[in-house]
């Protein structure tokens, strides 16, 4: 009863705000975020994977595969095209599979290294980085955008926003169209809409998204990834002390202030100083405004801006780089990282199994797909020769890109009488609907119900047999 309990304490820090914005009202318009540009291995990565991820997405909707659009998401007709596959609403197990193993997979990676997502390959943050782009080449750097939005409209002003805002809804435009692309042949959806005779909802959509790129690049911006984005607000039950974050070395960088940059890192020292010369580039670089000094935000994007920042204020003066950098809690303590831990172990195995799931589900899926509809009219009927007959509708389903031949048989009942086509060709993602017959003599049969098979089968290019068989029911009510 008499031991000491530990206290931790958890007083909150002082978080900074862009300026103004502790004195004005509470959901007040924000404070604009004028982010400096910065050069350095997180700048250049970041540029790479964005440039690649957009150069993926801009490219794909023109590839074309068998003389058509290789990749075609066609909602109309219910068919997603992916080269040689086609995916149909029966697929829908594959559509989870891609969807659990993305999931999985954002969650492993956050629980190693933080939100890098965000950072490097969000498409938020590339158009985002993009229109700021334009801003820098067109309105000058942070310093210049600034003073030229504190001066009145003159004709240079409004030249340089005019230009600035054309630059941002092509870009926007091209962007709209690159995506509906996906959803409509690209080829005739650019000729169709340049030249006004493109359909109303083709146009509505490429309008509507072309809008909200314009918006979220280019007013938006940092709203989307701290108030929008859900990933910012569940992203903390993925991490641990052991999650690669960026992140300051307080115990480095404090007391932070000013110096000459004659002043040694040991001269500082003496003087109370640590290495941070509270320089604010930090903050400058940072396109959600934070201040990475303040600890661990969860409007921080891991971009690592921040880090190319300061690491250039550590070269010129002369010091230590990384004192913000990519690391962990542990670290940062003075411990190791522990890559190996029963978080980040768990997330690899399920991601693992469900990747394996969704090759498995690829690699057996059957491109043809067959769905009997029973006569509901009729239980059964007698024919002129005497026999027991029951009707079928047979919808068959080309799950592929190709016209093939299909055969039609069955089997279940003894010395069955099939009647109608025995084979039928169905052209490539088409359905074939197919009204059969079948009929028996009434000695073979048990009044009440017994199973029958319908069985389908064609070739593939490669003389492979494809086969699917149906079960059903046939019915004698024995009257």
């Amino acid at each position: 009863m008499n031991e000491k309990i530990r206290i931790k304490d958890i007083t909150p820090v002082k978080i900074a705000k862009p300026k103004d914005a502790l004195t004005k009202p509470n959901y007040s318009a924000r404070s604009r975020i004028y982010v400096r540009a910065v050069q350095g291995t997180f700048e250049n990565i970041r540029r790479f994977f964005g440039l690649i991820f957009l150069g993926i997405f801009a490219l794909i909707p023109w590839l074309e595969y068998q003389g058509q659009q290789a990749v075609l998401l066609d909602i109309a007709s219910q068919r997603f095209n992916f080269f040689a596959m086609t995916l149909w609403p029966q697929d829908l197990t594959i559509l989870a599979y891609t969807l659990i193993v993305s999931a999985f997979a954002l969650f492993f990676v956050t629980t190693f290294a933080g939100r890098v997502w965000c950072g490097f390959m969000c498409p938020q943050t590339t158009w985002t980085f993009i229109f700021i782009w334009f801003e820098e080449k067109i309105e000058g750097s942070r310093n210049k955008r600034m003073k030229l939005d504190q001066r009145k409209m003159d004709a240079d002003k409004f030249v340089r926003k005019s230009l600035k805002h054309f630059s941002w809804v092509a870009v926007a435009l091209l962007t709209s169209l690159t995506f509906v692309g996906y959803f409509t042949p690209i080829d005739a959806l650019f000729i169709d809409f340049f030249t006004f005779n493109t359909g109303f909802w083709v146009a509505f959509w490429v309008l509507f998204f072309t809008f909200c790129t314009y918006a979220n690049a280019g007013y938006m911006r940092e709203i989307m990834c701290t108030h929008m984005c859900p990933y910012a607000r569940f992203q903390s039950a993925m991490f641990d002390k052991d999650t690669y974050t960026v992140a300051y070395n307080a115990q480095r960088g404090e007391k932070r202030g000013p110096r000459t940059r004659k002043m040694t890192p040991e001269q500082a020292q003496q003087k109370g100083l640590g290495d941070c010369i509270d320089c604010n580039l930090c903050v400058q670089v940072c396109p959600t405004g934070i201040d990475i000094r303040n600890g661990l935000q969860y409007e921080c994007i891991n971009c690592g801006a921040c880090v190319d920042a300061c690491n250039g204020v550590m070269e010129k003066m002369g010091y230590e780089k990384n004192l913000i950098s990519f690391t962990s809690e542990h670290e940062l303590k003075g411990g190791t990282t522990k890559i190996f831990r029963s978080k980040l172990v768990g997330y690899a195995v399920v991601l693992l199994i469900m990747t394996g799931l969704l090759i498995a589900d690829i690699a057996t899926r059957v491109p043809l797909e067959v769905d009997i509809i029973r006569d509901r009219n009729s239980l059964d009927r007698e024919t002129n020769e005497g026999l027991i007959e029951n009707v079928y509708t047979l919808k068959i389903l080309n799950k592929s890109q190709q016209k093939r031949t299909y055969t039609v048989a069955v089997n279940g009942i003894v010395d069955a009488s099939f009647y109608g086509d025995t084979e039928v060709t169905v052209e490539g993602g088409g359905v074939f609907t197919l009204p059969i017959s079948v009929a028996t003599d009434p000695s073979n049969l048990e009044v009440g119900t017994q199973k029958i098979y319908f069985r389908v089968s064609t070739l593939d290019e490669q003389g492979d047999t494809i086969e699917v068989e149906e079960p059903s029911t046939f019915i004698f009510t024995g009257v």
